[in-house]
């Protein structure tokens, strides 16, 4: 009976030790993935701004020798990032593509002009900088028009600043209840062993002699949660890199080698911080308490 009992406890111990270790795991997985974006928001941010482009037309008569002086002219501009020169031959393919083969046949000629797309860098990549480039690009010869979607242009802007301000107060408030949720299965993991607790006070134990072999476990249980958060998020840049391998260049490696070690600290500190309060509590309750 003896036995069985022994066996029943011991299980129970393993089971709520990995119901600890998996719970950490799950809040520090939740605290990396927030934190990989939260690295990260300054290169995404360029990275959609510079996604933004300018189609500008050139004059309709306008020669190859003139429109390439043009697009010359672009790639020296210190707002513009890279140019694609779309002749009309290459424009009348693509709408084409978008409105039918039927296009030509239509007008009988081509009437569509010489254009080149330009991407903008990041930092240029606002309503007022895009209005005054516009005036500036009006003014160089050969151009005729400048179009471009200022109301998208104003709405990414708009919500990368939104975007920003959440993710700040999303992992202030993830980290407290990280630290609420780890505290409170920690206890109940202690919980457990309050009578052991109890038993090595009466017999004379110091606190620090009871305390260290749960503290030493608490290490290990932060270490095991670390090591299983960061495998998670490996796993979940892997599938990432297969599906969008040219947003995941943008992450930094090196930022996210810090995190990682960051992860196995906090959930280390965290563990040994909760235990350490965890059975301080337990050692100042009498025999009453230990029933409630």
């Amino acid at each position: 009976m003896a036995t069985r009992n022994q066996r029943m406890m011991s299980s129970r111990i393993r089971s709520t030790y990995m119901s600890a270790v998996i719970s950490t795991s799950l809040v520090l997985f939740l605290l990396g993935t927030s934190g990989i974006l939260a690295l990260n928001a300054h290169r995404l941010s360029v990275f959609f701004k510079e996604t933004l482009s300018l189609s500008i037309f050139l004059d309709t008569n306008v020669s190859e020798a003139d429109a390439a002086w043009v697009r010359k002219e672009l790639d020296a501009a210190p707002f513009i990032r890279s140019t694609r020169y779309i002749s009309k031959e290459q424009a009348a393919k693509e709408m084409e593509e978008l409105l039918g083969a039927d296009f030509l046949a239509t007008f009988g000629y081509n009437p569509l002009p010489i254009s080149i797309e330009a991407k903008l860098t990041a930092a240029y990549a606002n309503a007022d900088s895009v209005a005054a480039i516009e005036q500036q690009l009006q003014a160089i010869p050969h151009i005729r028009e400048v179009s471009y979607q200022y109301s998208l242009i104003d709405v990414i802007n708009k919500n990368i600043n939104k975007i920003g301000l959440v993710m700040l107060v999303f992992i202030v408030l993830l980290f407290f209840i990280s630290v609420v949720l780890i505290n409170s299965t920690i206890r109940l993991s202690i919980s457990s062993k309050r009578f052991l607790i109890n038993t090595m006070r009466l017999v004379g134990a110091t606190r620090s002699f009871i305390r260290r072999p749960f503290l030493v476990r608490s290490i290990w249980q932060g270490i095991m949660a670390g090591i299983i958060a960061t495998l998670l998020i490996s796993g979940m840049l892997y599938v990432l890199q297969n599906e969008f391998s040219e947003l995941l260049g943008l992450v930094d490696l090196w930022l996210i080698g810090i995190l990682f070690f960051t992860l196995l600290l906090l959930g280390i500190c965290i563990s040994w911080v909760s235990t350490y309060f965890s059975v301080s509590r337990f050692l100042r309750l009498n025999n009453e308490e230990l029933y409630f």
